[in-house]
């Protein structure tokens, strides 16, 4: 018997690898303002974190640049980004093995939900989850109020397991993610952080987050949460 009953998944670069469409369109934002950034690889970083956030610590944007990149962002993203991405190799099996063996799973992702729920329905795996949680359309330009947006998250996919306000529930139930981010947003809410190194994160990261449970690809993810 796991010791895991409930288990929140990141979407990007944990569920699905999307880092082409989420480059690409951040290079597009960029091009509206008139900087050129050829590498894509260099826009890694903005898998994961709000966009508010990384254009803000990448490129030093005012709130009216950065309102305008996040606006162009989606143009592209809504109508071609969304759906330049690919499921990681064994994440599929592994969400059927988790529902068979009677966990309840949860999306808690940074992007915005209308989206993330596109994408899950897109791959059809939307069946496998009880909630799926993402962002508020808006958040980047409202704010959090002082919570990051995994921290609020991952809040609100407790809540909808009805997991937030039972610490027996709390203990066994598990974050995953590939990013700091993801971790710091389990330990703020008393879960359990389990992380990946097959996304956009490393293990340095994800130790220095403060993760201990690290996988390296679908099937040690399956050793860690079934097992």
């Amino acid at each position: 018997m796991s010791e895991f009953l409930y288990c929140l998944y990141d979407l990007d670069g944990t569920l699905t690898e999307s880092a082409p469409g989420i480059t690409r369109c951040v290079q597009y934002a960029l091009e509206g303002l008139g900087i050129h950034e050829p590498d894509l690889a260099k826009l890694e970083t903005f898998v994961g974190p709000p966009l508010g956030d990384e254009f803000r610590r990448r490129y030093h944007l005012s709130d009216a640049q950065c309102l305008f990149a996040i606006d162009r962002y989606r143009e592209r993203y809504r109508e071609t980004g969304i759906f330049e991405c690919t499921l990681y190799p064994g994440i599929r099996e592994l969400l059927s093995a988790q529902a068979a063996a009677g966990q309840h799973l949860a999306v808690a992702s940074s992007k915005p939900e209308a989206f993330v729920r596109q994408i899950c329905e897109h791959f059809s795996i939307a069946q496998y989850f009880s909630e799926i949680c993402g962002a508020p359309m808006d958040e980047e330009k409202q704010g959090t109020g002082g919570k990051t947006s995994k921290e609020l998250v991952v809040e609100r996919a407790l809540q909808g397991l009805g997991v937030l306000s039972d610490p027996e529930r709390k203990a066994r139930t598990a974050m995953v993610g590939d990013r700091c981010f993801d971790v710091q947003g389990a330990l703020s809410n008393g879960v359990i952080p389990v992380g990946v190194t097959y996304g956009y994160g490393t293990r340095k990261e994800l130790e220095q987050a403060g993760c201990t449970r690290i996988a390296e690809d679908a099937g040690a993810l399956g050793r860690i949460l079934l097992f």
